[in-house]
């Protein structure tokens, strides 16, 4: 389920966040499911624990698990709507700003942002 790039400049814990958010938008992983244990990611993926940890709070912060004692780190999707829309705003507006610099058009971003969306809104319908 997960893929981590090890030769990739993005940090570790950040591939382990968007591989774990993606995987509960393409319903691969649900409201309630537990993730594995610090110590059972960390040895799935190969990784130190100190990286899944971070990935878990960050997590934890975005508001996609909550950690309970007796089931560990547990999908639990507390967001605010109007929260995200400003994330998104906020992390968009730079991806946006660099297809601009790339000459990438207004036409070309929306029919990927269509097609991204409709990626995972079929997942998360089937």
């Amino acid at each position: 389920m997960l893929k981590i790039d090890f030769e990739s400049d993005e940090a570790i814990y950040i591939q382990l966040r968007n591989q774990i958010i993606m995987g509960i938008a393409t319903e691969r992983i649900h409201e309630g499911d537990s993730l594995p244990s610090v110590r059972q990611m960390a040895d799935i993926i190969g990784i130190n624990m100190h990286t899944v940890n971070k990935a878990y709070s960050v997590l934890k912060q975005e508001g996609f698990i909550k950690l309970d004692r007796r089931k560990g780190a547990v999908i639990a999707l507390d967001m605010d709507k109007i929260r995200v829309i400003e994330e998104l705003r906020e992390q968009m507006a730079v991806i946006l700003a660099r297809g601009i610099c790339k000459n990438v058009g207004r036409e070309e971003v929306h029919d990927l942002v269509d097609e991204i969306y409709d990626y995972y809104a079929g997942k998360c319908g089937e």
